[in-house]
């Protein structure tokens, strides 16, 4: 990972996360927050509310002589992320689960516009937050030194000094992994807590896979009904069922003519399965080559399982004629939405799979030059 790459991550991990978690079960357990207010006034207004969009109040206090609060209130058997609002200066993320009694000592501003600096709080009373300010802590660590190198590595790129451009993407690359590396070694120790789900948004499926696989076995196991890891849950083991070497989940929409067509129907055969629309531009680009491809091996035991993200009958068939796509082609004309674009956890198209004959998926994301490679392997 480069220091582009570590930059935008790390100023954009935190709020989705926190965000993905909110919740909306039924209200079951009680929590007490105090806490004290640096730079604020008596009888300004502390609410505590949930992490959506938009906010909820859930409950409030005012802030008395000595600008010092107490909230008690009741939240949602599991918890989630809530936010403790403090008259509208400073909002203190909170991971709760229920039960709690937490202290919080806050400065009651989020960045003073005068001098720059921005607003702290302190949260006291429970393991989640001890891991949580941890976890944050790493987390403007590393996100200071990346600010720092991208200005050096705007100014190097401006200068065209590769020498420096390398070094710091060196640097970058070292201080991603190490941050990795803290993560994941706090994970065991965390269990199966708000925190440790919370840490998941810092790993990346991609590189870190078998870890996520594993903390999500372990909430299956000790903590099965967690409300805030059921998402997680299945969202590893949809990602488990997509691996190389795991049987393919089936598709069956429906063709062209209206009739469904299982995938699991071509098995005996070398099958590309290939998400596509006829609006996406670089997937007609590519498709002059697999059509090439299609043709020089569909003697040989291959074929093709497009699924189509169009909402438009008619450009889906247009563009299968246009192109010359003579190959099985499935659609629900649900765009974004279709059930095999999310089964198979699509977000970007094109995008491959291709399955050996017995529907095992033998890789991924193969184009232009490397898909010919892997089939001239395999069917040669």
């Amino acid at each position: 990972m480069n220091v582009k790459q570590l930059f935008g991550l790390l100023l954009s991990a935190f709020v989705p996360a926190v965000a993905a978690m909110a919740q909306t079960a039924p209200v079951q357990k009680e929590i007490n927050l105090t806490g004290k207010v640096r730079s604020a006034s008596p009888g300004n207004m502390v609410y505590l509310e949930t992490n959506g969009q938009p906010a909820l109040r859930l409950d409030s206090a005012k802030l008395d002589r000595n600008n010092q609060f107490t909230i008690k209130s009741r939240i949602p058997d599991g918890g989630g992320v809530y936010l403790v609002n403090i008259a509208g200066g400073q909002k203190v993320v909170l991971l709760l689960e229920g039960g709690e009694t937490l202290n919080i000592t806050a400065d009651g501003f989020q960045t003073d516009l005068k001098t720059g600096k921005k607003g702290q709080a302190v949260v006291t009373g429970s393991r989640n937050m001890e891991y949580y300010g941890k976890l944050m802590s790493m987390y403007e660590d590393i996100r200071a030194k990346s600010t720092a190198w991208q200005n050096q590595y705007n100014d190097a790129a401006a200068k065209r000094d590769q020498k420096k451009m390398d070094a710091i993407m060196a640097q970058s690359d070292a201080a991603s992994k190490e941050f990795t590396d803290k993560v994941k070694a706090l994970l065991p120790e965390m269990g199966t807590s708000l925190a440790a789900l919370f840490a998941t948004n810092f790993l990346s499926v991609d590189t870190d896979f078998p870890t996520l696989d594993k903390l999500a076995r372990r909430f299956e196991s000790e903590n099965p009904n967690s409300p805030q890891a059921k998402g997680f849950i299945g969202n590893i083991a949809r990602i488990r069922g997509l691996m190389t070497g795991s049987v393919a989940p089936d598709i069956a929409l429906n063709d062209t003519t209206g009739k469904a067509v299982p995938l699991s129907s071509l098995r005996g055969k070398y099958v590309l399965v290939d998400f596509w629309a006829s609006w996406c531009g670089p997937c007609r680009m590519e498709n002059p080559n697999v059509v090439r491809l299609y043709n020089k091996y569909k003697d040989k035991d291959f074929t093709i399982y497009s699924v189509s993200l169009d909402q438009s009958r008619e450009n889906w068939v247009k563009a299968i004629r246009n192109d010359n796509l003579t190959w099985t082609h499935v659609s629900d004309l649900r765009y974004w939405q279709s059930a095999a674009a999310q089964q198979y956890g699509v977000t970007g198209i094109p995008k491959t799979f291709l399955l050996d004959k017995e529907g095992k998926i033998i890789a991924k994301d193969l184009r232009g030059p490397a898909l010919e490679q892997k089939l001239e392997e395999i069917l040669k």
